[in-house]
């Protein structure tokens, strides 16, 4: 087997849906930052483009972005849709296939527009028909289909254990103050990239405070929990990593960021999906013999404030190297984007504080974890 290194990466600034990029198509988003990620590390014919959409157009748009990307039109490139862990498998398969020996660089990540998603209809044929209605959530589950799951599985997650709305408070003002510390100090100006005349990630709140918290509506007619405040934005946005093998770095003369250790995925009930962020990154911790101790860096898409305190729980002495720039609920969560911010936030957070060994852990609709290990080179 062979080793997959990381060179590097780009995401571009996130946009909230309707927002800065609300003309901007999936594909012409993603596009601007795969151009910007193969100029930067010189990148002319990769061996593959990978890349994860949750809420795009289908048809293989991985394949559609590479070329308005201008990418040579010899290069495949193929979509991969685990929803919310979209972008974290699609680096997972990325350094699956360097170190099968099948690929020695390939550009991984995922890409997103929820401002241009397409309509989706049931087609008359089909059992659910009932009308020319439009949804926009797909369905994750036999038996279920509402637009509401997602936000219906992070407050039964909250009420299965017990959960309290201080505890989901406390992360949400820490997520926004780390991310505010974050730009003001431009700690993230080495990953991110501006396209299509963005400046600034649109959805960190400079003024989140306790008094608004406290004054935030739930988000369902009989929720107990979940608000718009600890659970994140609906959001656009871009990120790609170039993986390679150590031939490609020996042959280009190169330095990598990071190795690729393993990676893990799990199954988990799809009514409670918050819940398999910690169990992917147990099986990947069990699966490497490593201990929480061990680890110097975790990031997790705090999708909901839910998984914060879930992971609280699960790693009690970690919470000073947890999401160290803050988190989805600050930046925003583009779906298939959302691996591939994590893990470039990850390896920063490792280079900044001289750590070692980093995990990423996504938890995805329909109950699917992944999780993924990297060590700083």
């Amino acid at each position: 087997m062979n080793n997959a290194y990381i060179l590097g990466g780009l995401r571009s600034y996130v946009g909230v849906c309707n927002g800065m990029y609300r003309h901007v198509p999936a594909e012409v988003l993603g596009a601007a930052v795969l151009r910007n990620v193969m100029e930067k590390y010189h990148i002319v014919l990769p061996d593959y483009i990978i890349a994860g959409n949750g809420v795009g157009a289908g048809g293989n748009i991985a394949r559609l972005m590479a070329l308005e990307a201008g990418v040579d039109i010899s290069v495949p490139a193929f979509t991969v849709d685990v929803q919310c862990g979209s972008g974290l498998e699609s680096i997972a398969v990325a350094a699956a296939k360097i170190a099968a020996g099948e690929a020695d660089v390939v550009i991984a990540g995922g890409f997103e527009s929820s401002s241009t998603q397409p309509r989706r209809g049931y087609n008359p044929n089909h059992p659910a028909y009932t009308g020319d209605n439009w949804y926009s959530v797909a369905k994750f589950m036999p038996g279920i289909h509402r637009e509401t799951v997602m936000l219906e599985g992070a407050e039964l997650a909250a009420e299965q254990e017990n959960i309290t709305k201080e505890e989901m408070d406390a992360w949400v003002l820490r997520s926004h103050a780390l991310a505010v510390q974050t730009q003001q100090k431009g700690l993230l100006k080495d990953v991110v990239t501006s396209v299509c005349g963005a400046k600034a990630d649109e959805g960190i709140r400079p003024r989140m405070s306790q008094r608004l918290l406290d004054r935030m509506p739930k988000v369902l007619p009989e929720g107990k929990f979940i608000t718009a405040a600890n659970s994140c934005l609906i959001n656009d946005g871009a990120a790609f990593l170039v993986l390679c093998s150590e031939k490609y770095l020996q042959q280009h003369h190169l330095r990598a960021q990071a190795k690729v250790l393993g990676s893990a995925a799990c199954g988990g009930d799809p009514l409670v999906s918050p819940k398999t962020a910690i169990l992917a990154l147990q099986k990947l911790l069990q699966k490497q013999g490593l201990q929480e101790q061990d680890i110097d860096g975790f990031e997790l898409n705090e999708a909901f404030a839910v998984i914060d305190v879930l992971f609280a729980r699960a790693f009690p002495q970690s919470m000073e190297k947890y999401n160290v720039f803050g988190g989805a609920l600050a930046y925003g969560h583009p779906y298939g984007a959302s691996g591939g911010i994590i893990l470039l936030h990850l390896l920063e957070s490792l280079k900044q504080r001289n750590g070692r060994l980093g995990c990423c852990s996504v938890a995805a609709a329909g109950g699917v974890g992944t999780a993924l290990l990297v060590e700083r080179v």
